[in-house]
């Protein structure tokens, strides 16, 4: 072989290594967009849904979980912003029209925070506090309020395979596995926990740190019709988008500051940002409305806008949670102002 064929045969080499490093290198950050306050507002909101059980007023409403079967389930914090020693229920079950259908979960919580429901009509409840032998655990019920699983131990904090602190969301795929976003504000643990149908650990992710992968107060988690899975990285501004075993594949800034995430069937995504606006000290970002942002989960595109009624307040005041049933309502979960949004298209 003469020396030039030998210079183009190593040329050769060299660009099939390139391409094979590009197909097989993770997507990771998409180019950073700044959140948009002047997009359109095609809804109409009322703060008057939902029948509450006598003596009962509106705490802190933390999630809002439409049912395959149309039912819809409201979570709030009993009593104020807690339920430690309260007796009102924490759960509570409406028809479509808002009719209640049921409550449950009395002295079984101190600081309910996240939940979905599995395509089995389920629901999975977390709580992000413990105190006096309860909490720090994800709680899985039927729809009449049985417990069918529990993960972590009543009370205690820790990390590992059986141990969560503060859990803060918890989202089931389609084949039955679990995935489960770990530590609220100062937390110990900033990861995602992965566990089977029947509870058993399979692996976790993440960390403290703003890096690749890496997680402050991941508040939040959806998945999408292809299986990925959407993380609030709340304390970071962003989104990390990841496949089933934790690799990242993009990270979205352009739904600002994400206190929760709902994503249809269709994919049409809402965020919540409920934290936007003058900086306390947790990195919030100034300038920024609170509001729920709405747009495609395939593309990253946000096309719509929910402000919130205090959209510049310092105070962390808009929806945290956020839920949309098969009509296409649109439901906010209001934590200060201890009160249940609900959005209809105009």
């Amino acid at each position: 072989m003469g020396p030039e064929s030998l210079r183009r045969r190593i040329r050769a080499v060299r660009l099939v290594g390139v391409v094979v490093a590009c197909l097989t290198t993770p997507l990771l950050a998409q180019p950073q967009s700044t959140p948009r306050n002047d997009l359109p507002q095609p809804y109409r909101t009322t703060r008057d849904w939902g029948q509450l059980p006598p003596g009962v007023k509106w705490a802190a409403v933390t999630a809002i979980e439409p049912a395959p079967d149309g039912t819809i389930y409201v979570v709030h914090r009993c009593f104020a912003n807690a339920c430690a020693g309260r007796s009102e229920a924490p759960i509570l079950k409406y028809d479509a029209a808002g009719k209640l259908l049921g409550s449950w979960g009395q002295g079984m919580f101190v600081f309910p925070h996240g939940a979905t429901v599995d395509r089995n009509g389920n629901l999975w409840v977390t709580d992000a506090r413990g105190e006096n032998g309860i909490g720090h655990q994800v709680f899985k019920f039927d729809p009449e309020g049985r417990v069918l699983l529990t993960l972590g131990k009543a009370g205690v904090s820790g990390g590992g395979p059986d141990l969560f602190d503060q859990p803060t969301d918890v989202v089931v795929a389609p084949s039955g596995d679990i995935f489960v976003t770990d530590s609220h504000r100062n937390g110990r643990n900033n990861r995602v926990v992965k566990f089977r149908r029947d509870g058993a650990f399979v692996k976790e992710w993440g960390r403290k740190g703003s890096g690749v992968g890496e997680m402050s107060e991941p508040h939040t988690i959806a998945i999408d019709s292809q299986g990925r899975l959407f993380v609030g990285d709340r304390e970071n501004n962003r989104i990390q988008i990841f496949d089933q075993d934790g690799r990242r594949l993009a990270e979205w800034r352009q739904f600002g500051r994400p206190s929760g995430i709902a994503v249809a069937p269709d994919d049409t995504i809402y965020v919540a940002d409920s934290e936007s606006g003058p900086d306390t000290g947790a990195h919030e970002l100034p300038g920024i409305r609170k509001g729920i942002r709405i747009g495609n989960a395939r593309d990253g595109s946000v096309t719509a806008f929910i402000e919130d009624m205090e959209p510049t307040a310092p105070d962390h005041s808009g929806a945290e949670g956020v839920g949309v049933d098969a009509q296409g309502n649109v439901y906010g979960a209001v934590v200060r102002r201890q009160m249940l949004e609900r959005h209809v298209k105009k």
